[in-house]
């Protein structure tokens, strides 16, 4: 597949290709630690405790908290169920996968000296996966109102017909291209919907501007296949240090990585008196790749022998990202009497240019009881203000409005977990629950989340332990399907169940 890099009106590319915008801004921001199966039996809950691999993605200081030195490996599987409505439609899809979603050890070195404040020290790397974005939904229903045609009515008009139409003699994949290069995204959406027949201009002169539908008013039904790939994963390079013997302290180095895939799959049928083309089948693939750098700063106060107090703060994570997209339409249209299938496949892949995003930063108070060696009961509470990201260049007109769109729609979120441990002889019994306040003022856009863990833990005695954990989250969004146009949205009611397992071994 050819590719071109699209500079021209770059800053209405981006919007216009679905990106860079506040989901883009969202999903790169938010985080979903999977993390070890200990942490996620207590929901997460482990700002105040530490003595766990993932612990440390919370509060750097968990590290120094270790006695010994310690390394761990995660296996989770991941099951998907979304049920969609849109309109009068209502599906059920389902989905699973496996991979290892941390792995990290952690070092500790005694300080032997008995006159120095600074009892020891601890080093740690590790990998969390943030957030998986594998997911699958499927949505249909009648629209009364909108067709696909709107989106490349809303692109067309007011552009030339010369500048989005091919010449003779050039092929599809040659137009689109020189479109891509020589004008805009929005000019090859405005040629895709002209050379599959969805759009008439008003007069058949190059000067042209004003288009009309070949698909008549009425109603249409539509389908929709939403497919995602990918992760974003962090690693971390910790250090930690005891002083005296109540404070502990830390401070990690991330490195994050991104990686997201998705296609979409718009079918569109209607039987309209007056309607030249009857059906549509337009599919958006976009590709994207990212890195970033955050830095975390965190402590640990013991109160007392049983209490403990921690607070944590989480840098804004600065990140590039690099995008691709690719696209094709065909329609069936009735002419002469006769049915015809066009297709207009380009083959080409468009690269748009580098952006930037700044996610916020956030802030996490903890508190736990230990009761001996019996257990513990632990809670956080966290706080990040989503209308302080930004995407760059902030200078650009289109990051410019899309910032203010993301300070007026977006707000200040809390998180709360809590959780709690009974161990009884070898074995460790685990449960908690978490609450995410939606990021959106209005939260019938992103639904708040809500979640529970259960674990049990076995300790062999031979510096060797397994964990094994069921957590579930459920959470309710809008998902509109395109940014112009067809504006509809289908409601996804997502519960993701996932069962960790974590082998560890002290050092």
């Amino acid at each position: 597949m050819k590719k071109i890099l699209l500079f021209a009106l770059a800053s209405t590319l981006l919007h216009q290709v679905q990106a860079q915008g506040i989901s883009d801004a969202l999903r790169y921001s938010e985080d979903n630690i999977q993390g070890s199966a200990r942490y996620r039996g207590l929901s997460g809950a482990f700002g105040a405790l530490g003595g766990d691999i993932s612990a440390i993605s919370i509060n750097p200081a968990g590290s120094a908290v270790f006695n010994d030195g310690m390394i761990s490996f995660s296996l989770a599987h991941m099951k998907t169920k979304n049920e969609t409505t849109y309109f009068e439609g209502s599906a059920n899809t389902s989905d699973t996968n496996f991979d290892i979603n941390q792995t990290g050890a952690a070092f500790v070195f005694q300080n032997n000296n008995p006159n120095s404040a600074w009892k020891k020290f601890t080093l740690a790397a590790s990998y969390d996966k943030i957030n998986d974005y594998e997911n699958d939904w499927f949505a249909y229903g009648t629209n009364p109102n909108t067709s696909i045609a709107d989106y490349f009515l809303n692109y067309a008009n007011g552009l030339r017909l010369d500048e989005i139409s091919a010449f003779p003699g050039e092929s599809f994949s040659e137009a689109y291209r020189e479109i891509g290069s020589f004008y805009s995204y929005g000019h090859q959406q405005a040629f895709l919907g002209y050379e599959s027949y969805i759009l008439n201009p008003l007069t058949a002169d190059d000067a042209n501007t004003v288009y009309t539908s070949a698909i008549a008013p009425g109603r249409f039904y539509q389908e929709y296949t939403y497919a995602s790939r990918g992760f974003n994963g962090k690693f971390t390079f910790n250090v930690g240090a005891q002083v005296g013997e109540k404070l502990f302290l830390g401070i990690n180095l991330n490195s994050h990585v991104i990686n997201y895939e998705r296609s979409t799959f718009l079918y569109e049928a209607n039987n309209n008196v007056g309607s030249v083309v009857n059906t549509v089948r337009f599919q958006n693939n976009l590709f994207t790749n990212g890195s970033g750098f955050s830095f975390q700063l965190g402590a640990i106060y013991r109160v007392t022998p049983s209490l403990r107090a921690g607070f944590s703060y989480n840098s804004p994570t600065w990140i590039t990202l690099e995008e691709e997209s690719s696209q094709s339409i065909s329609t069936l249209r009735q002419e002469n009497g006769g049915n015809v299938n066009q297709i207009v496949n380009p083959f080409i892949t468009n690269i748009f240019p580098t952006y930037k995003l700044r996610s916020p930063g956030k802030y996490t108070g903890s508190v736990a009881y230990v009761f001996g060696n019996k257990g513990l009961i632990s809670f956080d509470y966290s706080i990040r203000d989503f209308s302080n990201t930004k995407l760059k260049p902030g200078s650009d007109p289109f990051f410019s409005r899309e910032n203010k769109r993301i300070e007026n729609l977006l707000s200040t979120a809390a998180t709360y977990k809590i959780g709690g441990e009974y161990k009884l002889q070898r074995f460790s019994f685990r449960a908690g629950y978490r609450f995410e306040e939606s990021p959106y003022k209005n939260n019938k856009v992103v639904g708040d989340l809500s979640g529970y863990s259960a674990g049990i833990g076995y300790n062999f005695g031979n510096y060797t332990k397994l964990d094994i954990t069921y957590d579930q989250t459920n959470q309710t969004n809008k998902n509109q399907l395109y940014t112009v146009g067809l504006t509809d949205s289908a409601s996804v009611d997502s519960k993701v169940g996932i069962i960790t397992a974590t082998l560890s071994f002290s050092l």
